[in-house]
Order: C-alpha cells, then structure tokens, then sequence
C-alpha cells in the first residue's frame, strides 16, 4: 500500500489539509480556504442561492448565506448597507432580489443606526415598484411594522415626481402578493402634493369613471390613459401607447397577440424590457429578417451609451441569447422564427454590457471547472445557467481582449479547448454543456502547464472550490510551477457559486479571488494582471 497516498505532510493530497495552513474542509470532503465575511456577501449579492449547488440544497444554501450576512452585520452594519447600495445601484448583480434581502436583513437585524441607515437607503436600493413588494416581504420576515418601516415606505412613495409615481403605479402593479393598495394602507403615507393625494386615492380606490377627453393634469394622464386602454379599440389603443408612452403591462391581455400592439410598444420601449420580449415580437410577426422592426432592435444592441444608461446586466443579454436562439420559451412553450441578426447583435450586446475591459498583454490560461458539481444549479435562478455554462460565458469577456490566451477544461484530468474568442456565445455554451464530467481536482491547469512547460503569466480558475480529488493542492501545484518555471504566475479564482469556500491562499499576494457575474470582475482581473 502506498501510504504517503493518504497522508504527506511536506505534499498533502487535497483530501488531507495544508499544515498550519488554516484550512477548511469542502462540501466534497477536500481541503481548501474559508473566505472572509465580506467576500461571502459579495458572493451573495452576485450569484443569490436559487437552485442550491450540487452538494447543498437549496434551503440550506440560503440559510448559511442567511447568516453570514447576519456575521458581517454584525462586524459592521454600515459597511453592509454601503455594499449593499453600491452593488445594487451600479447594476453589478444579475437580480436585485439578494440585495433587497440584505437589505431587510440590514433593516431588521441590526443595530439601530444600522436599521436607520437601511430604511433610509431604501429607494436607492428599491428602485421600482416590484423591489419595493419583495422588500416588503422580506422585511416582514425579520420585524415587525413601527413607525421607522412606515416612514420608509412612506418616503419611498412621497419621494418619486407624481409623474414617475403613476408610471409605477401602472407598470408594477404587484407582486409576491402586494400591490399598491396594500402597502400605502399600512404605511399611511402624508401626500407630498395634490398630485400624489389624487394617484393615492386611485391607488386605493380607484376611479368610478373615465370620460373620453385626457385628464387635464400631466401625472394623472397617464393615469387615465391606462384606465381608457381597458375597453378601447386598436386604433385607440393605438394612440394612447404612442401619445402616452404606456408600457406593455398596461396593455389588455387579448391586445398582446396583435403586431401593431407591438409595433407601438417597440418605438420608446426600454431595452431590458425589449430583451425580455424578443421572443413574442418574434412569435408576432413584427421581428423577421430585414424587418425594420428588426433593424431597430439590432440597434439598439449594440449600442454601448444606450446598453450602459439602462443598467442592463449581462446575464439577462445571457438568458435572452439561450432562450431565444433555441426558438421557444424556456418550458417549451409559444415558438418563433429565429432572426440570426438578432441572435448575433445579442452576443455582441453581452460583451458589451461588461463595458470597457483593458486588454494585458500577458500570457493567460482560462481554466474551466467543467465538473458535475459545477453542472448543477442556477446562476441567479436563471433557467439553463449553471456555474459551468455561466464560466465559459465568463471567460470569453477576458478572452475576447487578450491576444491568444490558453482555454482548458478540467475535472481529474484537463483537455485543451479549441475555443475561439471570435466564436459566438452560444456556440461555446453548447461545447462546455456536452463535455464529460469527472471529479474535482483544481490543480489539473498548474500541473499541466508545468508538465508541458507553457509558460504563463496569470492562470484564471473558474470553479465552485469544491476540489478533492488530486495529490497535491492547487496552491502548493503553483508553487511548484512558479520553481520550475522561474515565473511569478497569478491565480485569479473566479467563483461561480456562493458558498464560502476559495482555492486561493489568501496569505499569497499573487492570488485573487473575484466573484463570477459581477460586472467589474473582467476589468479587476486584467488590472490585478498588469500589476
């Protein structure tokens, strides 16, 4: 038998901890480094928990992030808040859900100038009417309804122009079982103006009629248009989306399935909410090949200023690309015609959405963790993104500005990838989803390189750090790569599930860990590269 299998002190197996190295065992069984509170919550506000992972259930997940971010309230509440809102405002996340619930947590949990502090930053943070519903949900879950609640979402309400109010109002009319009406009946907010004293009432109680001619005060137009879409014809209906810029949830239901609707809807149509509708104008008729349709939404695409303003994340470019380019929704139902423009102008709007990232010129390997616990899952609940698809889609934003970085996969063993960076996303998506799984070992792209002697500047990792099954750790398998090599090689660990696990050595100042989806993650990458 070969004992030193099992037990080395001066090469441990991954299975074995690093002395005096501080260690922590995985979900797996290996041993790897614990991340600090704050790293935990930036995961957190990143990649939320939906799905669970391959070794954790989903509910326990979500109760473990649940408490270290309840760990770093209590570290420091303020700090929280200020993450919390700089995360959430830069539209850095995929989904504001975690932020929110953070938030709450913040809101209910802390200290008292924490509390204060998180009820004043509310609208930052709640920036529509949806947020404010999932806030409120959350909340309840952590306190009870006192004056400081009421006056938050008071504020929250008196704070927005009458004008924006009624857009909100019409277009997030409720949800996970709140509306309007709800919260302005526990909060009893004191109207700013005779605008909002008139849209509370309508909030509250609606309007017993609706005459023919538009309502004579700007705010509560839009009001009244909403109100007269209900039973117009589509000649009228017409007119009050083009005159009034009504949204498409303002539109009757039956109105949906007609292309003029539509038509109408497109010309001032915000760009989150055109990703999210490709799929019907397609199903419509409105986007075909050639269409002009087609030629605004391509546009509008790949237009960087248009693509920054609206806070577009790219993972929902990401879901858009999958879903639509498979042509049917996501549970199969309601197909269209696939337009490849469009398919192409959403690849390059992904890129885009990342903004400007400084190439390095350094020699680089992209090693994905291709794993089956990287295969499970959900990045930010969306369907079809697992960790696994999610790092390639990653690595492509830093490959898409260097000049011939390396691609691997691996699992217990590693096989070279013929990616292009020129080649579409979904293209690549489709060859990671296929590859075989394997167990998890993370030193597989050192000890690669340093078997066949590639010289490398910076080797990026994307993995969920649950890494057990080599002789040696990834750390050490560096260290033997840098003596070998005469290199001072980096390790970027980008991870791509929210559990409190890293392969980085956080006591070696040539490792990083980044946090996968984040929108500044590609640019602090290549700044960290470049020194």
């Amino acid at each position: 038998m070969k004992f030193t299998q099992y037990f080395n002190l001066r090469k441990p197996p991954q299975m074995q901890p690093i002395p005096n190295a501080n260690q922590v065992r995985n979900n797996a069984g290996g041993f790897v480094w614990r991340v600090d509170e704050w790293t935990r919550l930036d995961r957190f506000l990143m990649l939320g928990s939906e799905g669970g992972s391959y070794y954790v259930l989903e509910r326990t997940l979500t109760i473990d992030n649940a408490q270290a971010v309840a760990r770093a309230i209590q570290l420091d509440g303020a700090r929280v808040v200020k993450r919390i809102v700089e995360i959430s405002e830069a539209g850095r996340a995929p989904k504001n859900d975690p932020a929110l619930f953070a938030l709450a947590m913040c809101a209910g949990q802390g200290d008292a100038p924490t509390r204060k502090c998180a009820l004043e930053v509310l609208p930052q943070v709640a920036r529509i009417g949806t947020h404010l519903f999932h806030w409120i949900e959350y909340v309840q879950a952590m306190r009870g309804w006192g004056r400081g609640l009421r006056s938050a979402i008071a504020q929250w309400y008196n704070t927005r122009d009458a004008h924006d109010l009624a857009y909100q109002a019409i277009k997030y009319q409720q949800r996970d079982g709140w509306a309007h009406r709800d919260a302005l009946r526990l909060a009893h907010p004191k109207p700013a103006s005779d605008q909002h004293r008139a849209i509370f009432y309508w909030m509250t109680r609606g309007w017993e009629s609706v005459g023919a001619e538009p309502h004579p005060d700007q705010a509560l137009r839009l009001i009244w248009a909403f109100e007269r879409a209900k039973t117009a014809e589509q000649s009228e209906l017409l007119r009050l989306i083009a005159d009034h810029n009504l949204p498409r949830e303002a539109i009757p239901t039956t109105a949906l399935n007609e292309r003029a609707v539509w038509d109408a809807l497109l010309v001032k149509m915000p760009l989150e909410a055109m990703i999210r509708n490709l799929g019907t104008m397609s199903k419509v008729g409105l986007l075909t090949p050639g269409s002009d349709a087609t030629r605004t939404v391509v546009k509008r695409l790949r237009e960087q200023e248009r693509i920054t303003r609206a806070r577009v994340h790219p993972i929902k470019i990401l879901a858009a690309l999958i879903t639509y380019s498979q042509g049917h929704g996501a549970r199969g139902s309601g197909e269209w015609q696939v337009v490849p423009q469009i398919v192409d102008a959403l690849d390059d709007a992904f890129y885009l959405a990342f903004g400007n990232v400084t190439p390095t010129g350094q020699r680089i390997a992209l090693a994905l963790d291709v794993t089956a616990s990287m295969a499970w899952g959900l990045i930010a609940g969306v369907p079809g993104l697992s960790p696994r698809v999610g790092s390639a889609a990653m690595s492509l934003i830093t490959a898409a500005v260097e000049h011939a970085p390396i691609f691997l996969a691996f699992t217990n063993e590693l096989m070279q990838l013929n990616i292009s960076p020129r080649q579409r996303l979904d293209d690549v998506v489709k060859a990671i989803t296929n590859l075989d799984f394997g167990a998890t070992d993370c030193a597989q792209p050192m000890r690669w390189a340093s078997q066949h002697q590639v010289a490398v500047d910076a080797f990026i990792v994307y993995t969920d750090s649950e890494t057990w099954a080599g002789d040696v750790h990834p750390a050490r398998a560096l260290a033997d790569y840098r003596k070998r090599m005469n290199l001072p090689a980096k390790l970027i660990v980008v991870g791509m599930v929210a559990n409190q696990f890293s392969i980085a050595d956080p006591n070696d100042v040539r490792m990083l860990d980044v946090v996968g989806f984040d929108t500044a993650t590609p640019d602090v990458i290549a700044q960290f590269i470049a020194g």
